[in-house]
Order: C-alpha cells, then sequence, then structure tokens
C-alpha cells in the first residue's frame, strides 16, 4: 500500500505524515527508548555495582493502601492505551483504520494459530536468549510487582501484558512500518528503523534485553510486512507476556534460578 492515503482529497502530505511519526513516538515508545537508555547508562556509571546484580522491577507497587495503589495501576493501564488510540484516530483521519494496518476480525482463526504458533516459538527461543544474557552478565535482574496475595494481582498482571503487547505492537510494528512506506523508505530501512525503536525501550533491563527485543522487531516486523496484520503479533506478545508475569510471580521462591 506505498502511498496509501496519500492520494485521497483532504490527506495529509508527506510533511504531515513525518512530523505526525514523530509526535506518535514522542508521546510513547520513542520517548521511553530514551529514557531506557538514560536509566541504563545512569546504573552502570552511577555505581560500581556489575550490571547482572542490578535490579529492576516491572509494575511494582505504587503505594501500600491496597486502593490506591490498585487505582494507580489500572489508571497506568488507561494513559497506555492514549496513544493507541491516537493512532487509531490518525489513521482514520487520513482515510484508513485501524483495519489497514490488521487490526480487525475478519481473520480469527487464521490469525489464532499464527499467534498461538509464535507465542510458542518466541516464548521457548525467549527463554533461552534470557538464561544466556543472565549467564554473560548482561542484563538485570528482573523482578515482576505484586504477589498472588488478591485475585486481582494475576488480573491486574495479565492486564499489563495485554496492555503492552497492544500498544507495542500497533505503534512500533504496525503503525510505524505502515507510515514509513507511506513515506518511500524501503522495507528494510523501516524494518531496521522499527526493531532499533523496539530494542531500545528494552535496555533498563540490560544490554541482552535491547539486543534481544532487536532481533524480535526484525522478526516481527518482516512477517507483518510480508502479511499487512498486527492482531496475531499482538496474540503472540499477549501470551508471551502474560504466562511470563504470571508464572514468575506464581513460581517466585520455588525455584531457584528465579531472582
Amino acid at each position: 500500500m506505498d502511498g496509501a492515503g496519500l492520494s485521497v482529497p483532504g490527506a495529509p502530505t508527506r510533511g504531515q505524515l513525518g512530523f505526525e511519526v514523530v509526535l506518535v513516538l514522542a508521546l510513547s515508545l520513542g520517548a521511553s527508548g530514551v529514557y531506557a537508555l538514560l536509566d541504563l547508562l545512569k546504573g552502570l556509571l552511577a555505581t560500581a555495582v556489575p550490571l547482572a546484580q542490578q535490579t529492576t522491577v516491572l509494575y511494582a507497587p505504587r503505594d501500600a493502601h491496597v486502593w490506591l495503589d490498585l487505582t494507580y495501576q489500572v489508571v497506568d493501564l488507561a494513559t497506555e492505551m492514549a496513544p493507541v488510540l491516537l493512532v487509531f484516530y490518525l489513521l482514520t483521519r487520513s482515510a484508513e483504520s485501524p483495519a489497514t494496518i490488521g487490526v480487525d476480525g475478519s481473520r480469527p482463526a487464521e490469525d489464532a494459530r499464527w499467534g498461538v504458533g509464535l507465542a510458542l516459538l518466541v516464548g521457548a527461543v525467549g527463554m533461552g536468549g534470557l538464561l544466556a544474557a543472565r549467564a554473560l552478565g548482561l542484563n538485570r535482574q528482573i523482578l515482576v510487582g505484586g504477589s498472588a496475595d488478591h485475585w486481582w494481582n494475576t488480573l491486574l498482571l495479565v492486564l499489563h501484558a495485554a496492555g503492552t503487547a497492544i500498544s507495542e505492537e500497533v505503534i512500533v510494528c504496525g503503525y510505524l512500518l505502515h507510515r514509513l512506506r507511506q513515506l518511500g523508505w524501503s522495507d528494510g530501512r523501516a524494518l531496521g528503523t522499527s526493531a532499533l525503536v523496539r530494542g531500545s525501550y528494552h535496555l533498563y533491563q540490560g544490554w541482552g534485553a535491547g539486543g534481544a527485543n532487536l532481533v524480535l522487531g526484525l522478526f516481527f516486523g518482516r512477517i507483518y510486512q510480508r502479511r499487512g496484520r498486527v492482531l496475531p503479533l499482538i496474540l503472540a506478545h499477549f501470551l508471551v507476556d502474560a504466562v511470563a508475569f504470571v508464572g514468575y510471580v506464581e513460581l517466585k521462591g520455588r525455584v531457584s534460578w528465579l531472582p
């Protein structure tokens, strides 16, 4: 769909689309990438503790009061979806829709097969990569906040997994690759840029996580470029993260290799 939406009367110009892409990234995962890099550099420069002995916590409790912590997390989930809704709005403004990047219910069985298959593949490879990065000292120790004390903690982790999957795949995979193709970028150049952005906002976990997610970005991005559908990538990402988050909380303290 090279140039799709650019010839429609009233559609944005190439310059406007380029500025739009910069703004979307600056308000979402592009900014997260800058902060993640700064956080990693701060940890390396401000302390003599090796990277492998540093820790970072995902979805840490925000307050000792249960109701306030729950409110914080719900607000976090809602604000995470704001850039996604902005992307859908911008697609609509350019005479397109979420279906343009493959976020629709037109192929449920096919999307489910692809999503589950990709989840199994990425989960297996990812676990091996995680253990290797830990052995090589390339990652911080990752702790997942919360516990299994309240039933809603597990639900919140599942919702966080869904929010992460939707925001990352919609913005960095579907939207970004679609817009860069409209701007005349080659698929290879666009793919590399998308993968670099994906790797950047995982750097807070360490160099290993950044590199692994860059590779994942190349893999997922190429699948999107060939099939034009984000939904199976969202499903795969969600399944991998949901199993990882909930599994961590349930197994913490029971297996020796979990921090």
